[in-house]
């Protein structure tokens, strides 16, 4: 259009140049040449201007669609962060709608620990570092939670100037995706962590990859770096104890033969430093090709050492308890003394020789049962069953001792024993049973009785003998003198003396010393056989004559004693006289030739402030004396004036009175 206008132009102004109708027809048709080849073409271009414009509408049709239909987030954003535009699939990830989101900017919708990646991509864009840009952050929903997205898009800039207009971003969610990974890492840190933890290394034989892997714990456990063992799967074989190859070989073999779920073997194999570390091997094969050759195989390793040690020694300690058991039991079958052990329950678990015997029960009938059915001891005074002691947890129990017990047997005969029972606690100090051990003490205990009953008693008469007889007068003296300080009145409980007589309730007593009469002719004309005969016979009359809560003692000789339990001087006369009739009715023969004998008695009482013992007695012999003097025959008692001296006048010693 310009070029035909200077067409009609120049037409016009040559017109008044005055030139030929030749020239300005010229003028005349290349002017019209000219406008009809502009408006040819601006037809052209015309037509180009409404097809573009087709072709953008078109173009900006298919942009419209495909990021309202889009599945993943799609926004236009400003160089300010201000939204200009988002499809539905953005505001619906967020929860917003689509006017709620575009009135916000993304600085408002970005999780604060997120927002510097935000901005650094934003200032790279704007300074003209960066086109496009791909990243992961987290956006914030509506009701405040979290969401992880991923943003892949780039910058519009300017044609002309190249000056950044807005940004299109694809934001997709992934925030499922990115849970999954964290429950992944973490139960991938968890079994790393047991691994380790319980030392355990990992290797993993992949044929596809040409070799196998192993983990750091396993490469530590043999002394080596991370990857320096990687590569070839036959290494681990060479660094296999020669000893325990042909087992590996074998566990191996069986397990791809199909044979085993799992390969599993325990060996030895060789530290980097050349020492020997325990290996429990498992693995099992999880891929095969089609004609079931291995492909893939895992496996873990852990160093067993310290335990293949502690199971060596447990096998020496085993050994040497055996031995010391089998020697044990060979000493409690060996020895004398019988022995019964029992568990917690108290039942039987040990029963040697000797105490079978001795309780007329097998060892294979009583093993089991518990200890009563077995062994059943009383106390041999009272008759009650002796229990055995059962310490109780944390507490101490030494061994209890008794030499008092009786064993009854199931056919209910006795016999005396002695017993040890001792408690057997663990290093916990808990209970775990009992070792009784008892011996056969009848014997033994008679021959104790015998002895003590000589050593009260007088061998010849089996009356109380001098010592027993004065250790029970000091007890009756002593006991008589604390009721007198005491003040106290009427009768106390009575005691028992050496010799093993009552002797009753405190009070008055009557001592008496009996004296025999015309003895020495007997011995001198009959003998000793005859004078101990006559003794026999003298005991029996007194004791014969007397209650039997009364005491009579032989001091020695013809020489004889008697507590009397009675209390009063009269009733002690009454009886001295007794015993003197009973000794002189004595009908006594020796070798077809008949002897009589009589006695004297002196007699004095034991009572509160009449002495020591020795006083007493020393008063009793001096009646005695006057009795012989008075003709014989015949009973004396002390005076009571020689009782209220006693503390001036020096005592009269037995051997004196003897």
């Amino acid at each position: 259009m310009v070029v035909g206008l200077v067409a009609v132009l120049a037409s016009i102004l040559l017109s008044h140049l005055e030139l030929g109708a030749e020239a300005l027809k010229l003028c005349l048709q290349i002017a019209v040449a000219m406008i009809a080849a502009s408006l040819f073409l601006t037809a052209l271009f015309v037509r180009q201007i409404v097809e573009d414009r087709r072709q953008i509408g078109e173009s900006e049709q298919r942009f419209r669609r495909a990021m309202e239909d889009s599945a993943i987030g799609v926004a236009i954003v400003g160089l300010d962060g201000r939204i200009l535009q988002t499809n539905p699939a953005f505001a619906t990830m967020l929860g917003y709608s689509r006017e709620e989101i575009e009135a916000l900017t993304f600085f408002q919708i970005t999780h604060p620990d997120d927002l510097q990646i935000g901005r650094e991509t934003m200032i790279s864009l704007k300074e003209g570092k960066i086109d496009a840009f791909h990243f992961e952050k987290r956006y914030l929903r509506k009701d405040g939670t979290p969401v992880w997205a991923q943003l892949a898009g780039s910058v519009i800039r300017d044609e002309d100037n190249g000056r950044p207009l807005y940004l299109v971003s694809q934001i997709e969610d992934i925030d499922a995706r990115k849970q999954s990974e964290a429950r992944i890492a973490e139960a991938e840190t968890r079994w790393n962590f047991a691994l380790a933890s319980a030392g355990q290394g990992v290797w993993d034989l992949d044929m596809r990859k040409g070799g196998t892997t192993y983990s750091g714990t396993w490469v530590k456990m043999l002394g080596y770096a991370d990857g320096e063992l990687d590569g070839d799967p036959d290494r681990w074989l060479t660094m296999i104890h020669p000893d325990d190859r042909e087992l590996v070989a074998e566990a191996d073999r069986a397990h791809l033969a199909g044979e085993t779920p799992f390969f599993e073997a325990e060996f030895r194999m060789r530290h980097k430093d050349g020492h020997w570390v325990w290996i429990l091997d498992r693995g099992k094969a999880i891929e095969r090709d089609a004609v079931g050759r291995l492909i893939r195989a895992i496996g873990s390793l852990t160093d067993i050492t310290q335990r293949k040690e502690a199971e060596a020694r447990l096998i020496v300690s085993a050994a040497m308890l055996a031995d010391e058991k089998e020697r044990l039991r060979v000493t409690l079958q060996s020895i004398g003394d019988a022995v019964i052990c029992t568990d917690a329950a108290n039942r039987v678990t040990f029963m040697n020789p000797v105490a079978e015997k001795l309780t007329g029960v097998t060892s294979g009938e009583a093993l089991g049962k518990t200890l009563g059915h077995v062994y059943w001891a009383v106390d041999e005074e009272t008759g009650q069953r002796i229990g055995v002691a059962r310490a109780s947890t944390g507490g101490t129990a030494p061994a209890e001792q008794n030499s008092r017990a009786v064993l009854v047997r199931r056919d209910d005969t006795r016999c005396s024993i002695r017993q040890v029972v001792s408690p057997i606690m663990n290093e916990r100090a808990e209970f775990c049973g009992l070792v009784i051990v008892f011996q056969d003490f009848t014997d033994a205990r008679a021959l104790q009785r015998q002895l003590a009953y000589a050593a009260a008693h007088d061998a010849l008469t089996g009356l109380a003998n001098r010592s027993s007889f004065i250790r029970t007068m000091e007890e009756l003296v002593d006991r008589s003198g604390k009721a007198d300080a005491a003040d106290t009145t009427g009768p106390v409980g009575g005691t028992t003396n050496s010799a093993g007589d009552t002797t009753g309730s405190i009070g008055e007593h009557q001592f008496m010393f009996v004296d025999l009469d015309h003895f020495k002719l007997v011995n001198d004309t009959g003998g000793h056989a005859a004078g101990d005969a006559l003794l026999k016979r003298v005991a029996e009359a007194i004791r014969g004559v007397l209650g039997p809560e009364d005491i009579v003692a032989r001091l020695g000789g013809d020489e004889f004693a008697v507590i009397l339990r009675s209390g009063s001087a009269a009733s002690g006369m009454i009886a001295a006289r007794s015993i003197i009739d009973a000794i002189r009715g004595l009908n006594f023969t020796w070798d077809g030739r008949p002897h009589s004998i009589g006695a004297s008695i002196g007699l004095a009482p034991i009572r509160a402030g009449c002495g020591e013992v020795d006083e007493i007695i020393a008063r009793a012999d001096a009646a005695c004396y006057a009795a012989k003097a008075a003709g014989r025959g015949c009973v004396s008692a002390a005076p009571d004036e020689d009782i209220k001296g006693a503390d001036t006048a020096p005592p009269k010693p037995l051997a004196a009175a003897s």
